[in-house]
């Protein structure tokens, strides 16, 4: 069932590290619309599985799981099924014509470069598109899954995540301390303050939070961020 973004635009929370922020609804519904129609697509798990709620039916987009389905639409509302989840261990609900293979034929779809785009979370994202997004040195731990496997086998990378950590610390850097998922992978981040791209030249800021300004983008950042281009208001 797609989401109702009209009561989800009401969820803009305010947080005593950053400036008032999008919800973690309304950051999957903007990057929800970077995905192209007909697409294969694979969700992480956390934020990105939010991501299917904000599909219409009529884009046909097929998401793809490294467990090993093709055609699913979202997480189910039904009783679950155990037999029906995704990667992340959730219910799911499947599209006409959906298949199921083993990991292995996932994992060669993923790496074949079979996959449209991948929406992952991260936990930091460098100025040249490093991703890391699977050990907290923090937290002594981590885990890997597929994070690898899409980060350099999806054709678009897109990461959907807070833009500063709960200590107010950016999690877009100049270079990731974090131990990397890899190098030079990602296109596009959508945080709860901004869109933005990651090109040749470096990061290039295209879209603000609704409240947030250039300035605050900027100052939350934690690398060069290019405002030089023309700057547009998130319409959620």
């Amino acid at each position: 069932m797609r989401a109702d973004p009209g009561a989800l635009g009401r969820l803009i929370v305010a947080s005593s590290t950053a400036p008032v922020s999008l919800s973690r609804e309304l950051i999957a519904l903007r990057a929800a619309r970077e995905l192209a129609p007909g697409s294969v697509v694979n969700l992480g798990i956390g934020l990105p599985t939010l991501v299917a709620g904000f599909v219409e039916a009529a884009d046909g987009i097929r998401f793809q799981a490294e467990n090993g389905i093709l055609g699913y639409s979202g997480i189910s509302d039904s009783d679950f099924d155990a037999d029906l989840i995704n990667a992340g261990g959730q219910p799911v609900d499947l599209l006409a014509g959906a298949s199921f293979f083993d990991t292995a034929d996932s994992f060669a779809m993923i790496r074949g470069g079979h996959i449209d785009a991948a929406v992952l979370g991260g936990l930091q994202v460098s100025a040249r598109g490093d991703l890391a997004n699977w050990y907290v040195p923090a937290r002594g731990g981590g885990s890997v899954g597929g994070a690898m496997d899409l980060a350099v086998g999806a054709r678009t990378l897109i990461i959907a995540m807070a833009h500063v950590t709960r200590e107010g610390e950016p999690r877009i850097v100049e270079v990731c301390d974090y131990p990397l998922t890899a190098e030079r992978c990602v296109d596009v981040i959508v945080t709860d303050l901004a869109v933005i791209d990651v090109t040749a030249r470096g990061l290039s800021l295209r879209e603000t939070a609704p409240g947030v300004s250039v300035e605050e983008v900027g100052a939350w950042t934690g690398a060069a961020l290019d405002t030089s281009g023309p700057v547009r208001e998130m319409s959620l």
